[in-house]
């Protein structure tokens, strides 16, 4: 269906939410290390988070700031593939961070801008323009960098890259390019209600985590836990602090990709992941060799380069140029039957 032409956002609210996001990320990420260095839980931890998230909104509910919407079978099914993408981005950030320092975190899901060009392509069947290839070439190489040069360049153990932790973190990349489309494909569904779509991604996504710890064997570990008190302590509080920002980070993440694009929710987590680095070095004692501050670097620039061809590309004269636009999948195949002049798939 057609809807009227959006209000344009302003720039403060654009500035505001992106800020928002931002800071409640860095929160988010620093208490999940914290708690995971002492335990080995992680998707039983995310289905903590996930509950004490349904719970604030419960108690939004309750002061009348946010209406729980009446439970409706429909909008369930159509919202699936917000829900399996949800599960499996917050399982493989968690298992990412359990395996790799919070410092390399940031590069081992650098790989988000490539994938979401690619994931772009094979769905629209349309390159990128060669300047933005260039940038996706550019991310891609800081990715290598950060992977390889400690072992090339003979890094000690305590910067040793962990291969399953790398894996985790393209795995979490190619979530992370999915979910940014998914919500903005998603939010029509709930009539465009952030609030409605944290309410059915929390919920849903809890009931299917629960299950899933038990599949995966966390089972003797969860029971383990209760023995060890410091274990313990740390995981309560983890799971009260992340559980809080994870209710306001995933607000947070759906009006950024509603008030701004796909691709700029992805680069304000790229610079969020700078700032990252820094508080890992302070509270986590994380070791940044040279091989690291140069993949982040690197990544950073390409994801800049990225934003700034696509600025120019936009602004020519030519409506439909060969550029990825991660908006454009808001419209999908939907475009090429309302104007005559777009392509077809």
């Amino acid at each position: 269906m057609s809807t009227p032409a959006e209000q344009p956002v302003s720039r403060s609210l654009v500035i505001a939410t992106v800020g928002f996001y931002m800071v409640a990320g860095i929160v988010m990420v620093t208490a999940n290390k914290w708690v995971l260095v002492k335990t080995a839980v992680p998707i039983f931890f995310l289905f903590v988070q996930l509950v004490i998230a349904v719970i604030c909104l419960c108690f939004s509910h309750l002061v009348g700031v946010f209406v729980i919407p009446k439970f409706n079978p429909t909008t369930v099914n159509a919202l699936w593939k917000l829900i399996a993408v949800n599960v499996m981005g917050l399982s493989f950030n968690n298992f990412t961070l359990q395996y790799v320092d919070a410092s390399m975190y940031q590069v081992a899901r650098g790989l988000v801008l490539p994938l979401t060009v690619l994931l772009t392509f094979v769905l629209q069947s349309s390159p990128p323009s060669k300047m933005a290839s260039i940038s996706c070439g550019i991310v891609t190489l800081g990715f290598f960098i950060g992977v390889g040069w400690d072992r090339v360049g003979g890094g000690n153990a305590a910067s040793a890259v962990s291969g399953l932790g790398v894996f985790f973190g393209v795995l979490s990349s190619a979530t992370t390019a999915c979910h940014a489309i998914v919500i903005k494909k998603s939010l029509p569904i709930v009539d465009g209600s952030a609030m409605d779509l944290a309410w059915y991604s929390n919920l849903l996504s809890a009931v299917v985590m629960l299950p899933l710890s038990v599949i995966v064997g966390e089972g003797p570990n969860i029971v383990a836990m209760w023995s060890e008190p410091i274990a313990l302590s740390r995981f309560i509080w983890g799971g009260a602090i992340t559980g809080v920002f994870g209710f306001l980070i995933c607000i947070a993440g759906f009006l950024s990709i509603k008030v701004t694009s796909p691709v700029s929710h992805m680069v304000s987590s790229a610079m969020r992941g700078v700032i990252q680095t820094f508080i890992s070095v302070w509270l986590f004692s994380d070791i940044i060799t040279t091989g690291r501050a140069a993949s982040i670097m690197t990544i950073i620039l390409g994801s800049c380069h990225y934003v700034w061809v696509k600025s120019q590309e936009q602004a020519g004269p030519a409506p439909y140029v060969a550029v990825v636009d991660l908006d454009e999948l808001e419209d999908g195949r939907r475009a090429s039957g309302e104007r005559s002049h777009t392509r077809t798939d």
